[in-house]
């Protein structure tokens, strides 16, 4: 096999982010398994996994990674930090023209890096092979509940961040008390809403179809988990057509608000577009008089659901929203839902986020460096090049690297 030495990086996001890629035990197990890799990792005071816990499992720990072929990270580099001429991988969230990184890209291009991004990491059919939607779903699915705790008075949780791993917080989940009426809604079956799946199947909470949950009464608290066809119509017929909706999402409207008439949570796990119908307008959250929590674990901001006016931070998780003056309020007022819509979910479980992550690198990308890329994953993932250029299914990148965003 072809010999590669890999450097993980000391991520310097502020605040700081406590993941890592490779977990000390994946990483030996990796030099173990492959005698052709090398790893080497950044000491640093903010991981999940101390240096010593890399050092015992016999990774050297040192500051100088210039001697790597592959340097990895979990979110954006600092500008300061990038190794001119190095091939790096990491979130940079640059793809979609985020504002705030035009100078991380634009100081990738300079330095001649080429930049494989783990969001663009796809298989054939255009199916990401990686990424931290399992947990964002866990650690969201507990945040709702820690919020409708607080908002409710009936329990109070210990934050995940607090807890010491997924373990601990679970068992946090013995406290929750639930009036017999309660009823919550989550939409979404990709792996996030899956994730939130795993946090409920722990609950007493009994699971109902769709149509039950509109038009039966319960005397025990339950939940119904919404496809796509549950909560979106087309406009002329009511019908639904799941290729035609893609193509032509115009044609179709959401009717999510039935649903959230009846609920005292939502979860919001699903994957939205801008060409999508809105999801829940203000009018409709007017309507929405028993709903307390919006835990909105997608957070995609002001579009889809109308309280998600912004996201939340992991030291401030939960905001209120006043449905009646269409307003962000006080989280404790009557008349407030309270919305939680953290954007970096699984860094609240920072070690069992990072070893599912490892798990998948391992899997499905690892091999790509080690073996080939017969079906050019790297390449098409790869935004920038040695060169100092912009990779050919890139250019629409150049205007934003240019400074004018569109």
């Amino acid at each position: 096999m072809e010999k590669i030495k890999i450097g993980i990086l000391r991520e310097g996001k502020i605040p700081p982010d406590r993941r890592v890629p490779f977990t000390p035990k994946q990483c030996a197990m990796l030099k173990k398994t492959f005698t052709g890799i090398e790893i080497i990792v950044q000491p640093s005071l903010v991981r999940a996994f101390e240096d010593s816990e890399f050092e015992d499992e016999g990774i050297l720990v040192q500051e100088d990674l210039s001697d790597c072929d592959l340097l990895i990270g979990v979110k954006e580099v600092n500008i300061s930090d990038l190794i001119e001429n190095k091939k790096y991988m990491f979130f940079s969230h640059t793809v979609k023209k985020q504002k705030h990184n035009r100078e991380l890209l634009r100081s990738i291009l300079e330095k001649k890096i080429q930049l494989i991004d783990y969001e663009l990491l796809k298989n054939p059919d255009g199916k990401r092979i990686i990424g931290f939607g399992r947990f964002a779903g866990i650690v969201g699915a507990y945040n709702a509940f820690y919020a409708y705790g607080l908002k409710t008075k009936l329990f109070d949780l210990k934050r995940a961040k607090d807890c010491f791993d997924r373990k601990e917080m679970e068992s946090e989940l013995s406290k929750i008390r639930f009036e017999p009426s309660t009823k919550i809604v989550l939409t979404g079956f990709g792996k996030v809403g899956n994730g939130a799946r795993e946090i409920l199947d722990l609950l007493p909470i009994m699971e109902v179809a769709p149509n039950e949950f509109l038009t039966e009464n319960y005397s025990e608290p339950v939940f119904t988990h919404l496809e796509t066809a549950d909560y979106y119509r087309k406009k002329s017929d009511k019908s639904f057509d799941k290729s035609e909706f893609y193509n032509n999402p115009e044609l179709y409207e959401s009717n999510l608000n039935e649903y959230i008439e009846k609920a005292n949570i939502y979860m919001s796990c699903h994957y939205w577009n801008n060409a999508s119908p809105k999801l829940l307008t203000n009018e409709d959250l007017k309507k929405c008089l028993s709903l307390k929590v919006v835990a909105d674990i997608s957070c995609d901001i002001a579009d889809p659901i109308a309280c998600t006016v912004r996201s939340s931070t992991i030291a401030d998780p939960i905001y209120g929203y006043n449905v009646n003056e269409e307003r962000e309020a006080n989280w404790r007022d009557d008349t407030s839902i309270v919305v939680m819509a953290i954007d970096n979910l699984p860094t609240e479980l920072p070690r069992e986020s990072s070893e599912d992550f490892g798990n998948q690198l391992i899997k499905n990308v690892l091999p790509l460096f080690i073996h080939n890329d017969n079906e050019g994953i790297l390449f098409n993932a790869s935004q920038t090049n040695h060169e100092g250029n912009l990779n050919k299914k890139y250019q629409f990148l150049q205007d934003y690297v240019n400074g004018v965003i569109t």
